[in-house]
Parts: structure tokens; C-alpha cells; sequence
């Protein structure tokens, strides 16, 4: 069909007119659009990453939306968070209700689901099962380890995303065909050696970036696309504009990887996730990391921190200790710590995540 024919026909009908232009891109068309309206899709985390995928997918058509966040917004969080502005800080409301308020108003046909909840062993198996495709939206290694056990396990795709400073990562996961996160990255980095954009700093163009990687792997997925799939690991520099595409299938189809596999489940049965208990009348929660875990390095912890604390982190061969804000953070060489200023743990286990590191 010529292409102004094509045009008029999208045009003429209501459900696909906002997306004519999409649809004039030949690898999507019709039917491709039509697949991404029946679509339904995890996003896991509304920060910088977050907000970028679901303000794309959304606009792109993507029928059904779950946003997952934990978390509330903050003034600093303006400078990346595109889906975001003043007015939300004003009101209070939570990142992911914030999300699904702007999302409709940008394409009311679409349907968002909104969950402030902090992702967990305890409901990523509910949260995940009516979806097509998980995202990762997030800004930790416990967490994502978490997401590529409930893909592998019930045979989802994912597309994994991280960024830090500028530069950032980016990798398509199909389980039992590519390699999944662990079998790139076995295990979690210690805290020292996981910086995070509280301690390190980001720059938005990174993040879009990132995101916009992300967003194209995903709409590959999801409209079954998965020849033109990108099936590497992809590492970009945006301050420098250098980027490389690593092949790391030898990964998976020579390792024997103890997800995707062994089947062993570790992060989803809990076994490797950190935990958390709230210490009675003191205002304080301890965050301690999974068995088997690294000690921690206080002085590039300290360094890492110095940046953001009150005062210099002070630390002995027994403890660190600093004041972040409202919050003092106790760290231990095992990587415990007690977080003093909140009693709820999902609020101390997001501190701890950007100040000391997943």
C-alpha cells in the first residue's frame, strides 16, 4: 500500500490515529501497533530510568502499565525524572501515583497501574504474572538479581538498564535463550565498589539515553520482533561518545549460571536478599545484607560518602559512622548497618541503597 494511503487509512480509525507516525516506521506498522495495545508491561522502579521507559511506552502505545515504586519525590530528583515537576513535591504524592496521574493525562487510552510497594520476594511473583515483559527500572543489584529470578523462573523477557556519571548499560534478556544477569554478573558488587547517582552523581543525558535503549528493546519484544532483537551487552559513554556492544552470549551457552541454569532461585526464595528489622524505641532500622556476603571497605565508603555527609565519615577497624540529612548510618565490616531517623525499612533500605551502595 502507497504510503499516503496507508497514512490516511491510520488516520480514519480513532484507536491508532495518535500513533500514525510510529506506524509508518515498515518493522512496526499495524500489526506491530496493534501488539503493543494488547501489551502489558512491568515496569519495576519510577526514578530516572523509570520515568523515561514509561513516559516512552506510554506514549508509544503500550496498552497496560504497571509502575512499582517504593519511593517519594524530591527536589533533586527534578533535574532526571522527566515525568515529574514541583507540583507533585508539593502535593506529596508518591512516585508512582505521581507517574500514573501524568500518564493518562499524556494517552488516556492506555491503562496504568499504580503500586507504591517496595519490590520484594514477597509479591514480584503477583506483581509480574498477568505481564508480558518485565523492566528494570531500578537502582540496585539486589533488586534486578530479584527481577531476573521471576523472568527466568516463569519465562519472561527483560530488559536491564543501569547508568551512573555518564555511562550506562543496557542488555535485552530472553531466559533460556540469552544470557541473564547472573550470568554476566554472578554476584552483587560489595557496597564500596557499587556507586550509586547519590554518591557519584548522573547527568540526564545519560539517562535518556539509557532509557530510550531500553524502551526500543522493549517494543522489539513486544511486538515479536525478537530477530531484530540487539542481543548484546551494551555499554555507552556519553561524555566521551563512546560506546561498544559486547557479545556475551558464550556466557550463557558455556557457563552454567545458578539462575537460568541450576534453577536456583535465590533472590526470589529469599535466601540471598538483605534484611531488615526495626529496633524498638529507638527510631532506627537494621539493614543486614544477605549471607555470605563481602566485608565492606570503610575507607572507600567513607570516600564515597564524603561528598553527601554532614561531616567526614568517621570509621576504626569496627564501624563507620555518618549523618546524611535526617539520617545517621552506622555500617559494620560485615556490611550491617543501623539507619537512625526512620522506623519503616523500606525508607531505610532505600537510604542505606543510595549512601552506602547494593
Amino acid at each position: 500500500m502507497p504510503i499516503s494511503d496507508q497514512a490516511a487509512k491510520i488516520e480514519q480509525d480513532p484507536t491508532l490515529a495518535r500513533y500514525s507516525r510510529q506506524m509508518l516506521f515498515e518493522p512496526i506498522g499495524e500489526a506491530g501497533q496493534r501488539k503493543l495495545l494488547e501489551s502489558r508491561v512491568l515496569l519495576v522502579g519510577c526514578g530516572a530510568l523509570g520515568t523515561v521507559l514509561a513516559s516512552t511506552l506510554g506514549r508509544a502505545g503500550v496498552g497496560f502499565l504497571r509502575v512499582v515504586d517504593r519511593d517519594f519525590i524530591e527536589e533533586n530528583n527534578l533535574q532526571r525524572q522527566v515525568l515529574f515537576d514541583e507540583d507533585d513535591i508539593a502535593a506529596g504524592v508518591p512516585k508512582a501515583e505521581a507517574a500514573r496521574a501524568k500518564l493518562v493525562r499524556i494517552n488516556s487510552t492506555i491503562e496504568v497501574d499504580a503500586v507504591v510497594a517496595d519490590v520484594n520476594p514477597g509479591n514480584i511473583e503477583t506483581l509480574a504474572e498477568d505481564v508480558d515483559l518485565l523492566l528494570d527500572g531500578t537502582d540496585n543489584f539486589e533488586t534486578r538479581f530479584l527481577i531476573n529470578d521471576v523472568a527466568v523462573k516463569h519465562g519472561k523477557p527483560w530488559v536491564y538498564g543501569a547508568c551512573i556519571g555518564a555511562t550506562g548499560l543496557v542488555m535485552p534478556i530472553i531466559p533460556n535463550e540469552t544470557p541473564c544477569i547472573r550470568c554476566v554478573f554472578e554476584h552483587a558488587p560489595p557496597p564500596e565498589m557499587n556507586p550509586t547517582c547519590d554518591t557519584a552523581g548522573v547527568i540526564a543525558p545519560i539517562v535518556n539515553i539509557v532509557a530510550s535503549y531500553q524502551a526500543v528493546e522493549a517494543i522489539k519484544l513486544l511486538i515479536g520482533r525478537r530477530d531484530a532483537l540487539t542481543r548484546k551487552l551494551l555499554n555507552i559513554d556519553a561524555w566521551s561518545g563512546y560506546s561498544t556492544a559486547v557479545n556475551v552470549q558464550k556466557a550463557y551457552d558455556e557457563g552454567d549460571c545458578p539462575c537460568c541454569k541450576q534453577k536456583k532461585f535465590d533472590y526470589l526464595a529469599g535466601v540471598a536478599a538483605s534484611s531488615s528489622t526495626t529496633l524498638c524505641g529507638r527510631n532506627a532500622v537494621q539493614i543486614t545484607p544477605p549471607a555470605g556476603g563481602h566485608k565492606v571497605d570503610f575507607e572507600q565508603i567513607a570516600e564515597k560518602m564524603h561528598a553527601v555527609a554532614e561531616t567526614p565519615p568517621t570509621f576504626n577497624r569496627f564501624m563507620l559512622k555518618a549523618s546524611i540529612g535526617a539520617y545517621k548510618l552506622t555500617v559494620f565490616p560485615d556490611g550491617r548497618a543501623i539507619v537512625q531517623g526512620t522506623n519503616k525499612p523500606d525508607a531505610a533500605r532505600g537510604i542505606y541503597a543510595k549512601y552506602v551502595g547494593s
